[in-house]
């Protein structure tokens, strides 16, 4: 008796492992041409599969279109200000940047799980930023979506003034300064997202690490912040588990 129930749970798990169920959301989000496989989100000679969100152009008809590509790359000019998006939403990815600062240092971010396009001072999507700032790559930034790292208090200041929204503590620092290549040199940043965390490197080492990240899910979006930023490439590729 027993020895036949062993073998109708053996059967069942046999069926339930060939079965045609997709494992992916591919159906239902249509993220992934090829799962498991590296996607590049920029082709390196035009924005298909991105579209931009710049306000200024919404009433200034002179006004340029900060992202272009140059020499191959994509390059944010960094004004006027706004962000290039990706047209699908994505779930449970690793992103590998690499980018420069070209002239002066200065501002930029990577938005994972963007979503509701200028919901913070009528220019940001909500999100959950990852800072490119120079010398501060990897601290996260939380717009109208909120993340949790360890040490909260030392890493965002007093609880009291945590919040996702203008004039609240949105900033957290990410662990570790030195991180970046100097001035002129290319970095590479990996964020991975999983369920609800998000784990940070620039160039190999570990800078931030989140969890219990109110948001799950989105586009990807590129700022132009102030500065002109150089990237040669932004992949992205499907994970079920994180590094380490």
């Amino acid at each position: 008796m027993c020895k036949s129930i062993l073998l109708l749970v053996l059967s069942l798990g046999m069926v339930a492992c060939n079965s045609n169920t997709p494992t992916s959301n591919k159906e239902t989000k249509g993220e992934f041409e090829n799962s498991g496989q590296t996607i590049d989100l920029f082709n390196g000679k035009d924005l298909s599969g991105w579209h931009i969100d710049i306000p200024e152009m919404d009433t200034v008809p002179d006004a340029i279109n900060p992202f272009i590509i140059r020499d191959g790359k994509l390059v944010s000019l960094g004004t006027p200000q706004g962000h290039v998006i990706t047209d699908k939403s994505y779930q449970n990815y690793r992103l590998d940047v690499k980018y420069r600062f070209a002239g002066e240092p200065g501002n930029c971010g990577v938005l994972v799980h963007a979503s509701t396009p200028r919901s913070l001072y009528k220019m940001f999507p909500k999100s959950i930023e990852v800072q490119m700032y120079h010398e501060n790559a990897g601290d996260f930034w939380c717009i109208v979506a909120d993340i949790k790292v360890p040490n909260m208090v030392e890493r965002r200041g007093p609880k009291e003034e945590w919040g996702i929204r203008e004039g609240k503590k949105r900033r957290i620092l990410n662990l570790t300064d030195g991180t970046e290549n100097p001035l002129g040199e290319w970095n590479e940043m990996k964020i991975e997202c999983l369920n609800d965390k998000v784990k940070v490197w620039v160039n190999g080492v570990l800078v931030n690490y989140g969890y219990e990240s109110t948001v799950q899910s989105g586009q990807v979006a590129l700022q132009a912040e102030g500065s002109e930023v150089e990237f040669e490439y932004v992949k992205l590729t499907p994970i079920t588990q994180l590094t380490g």
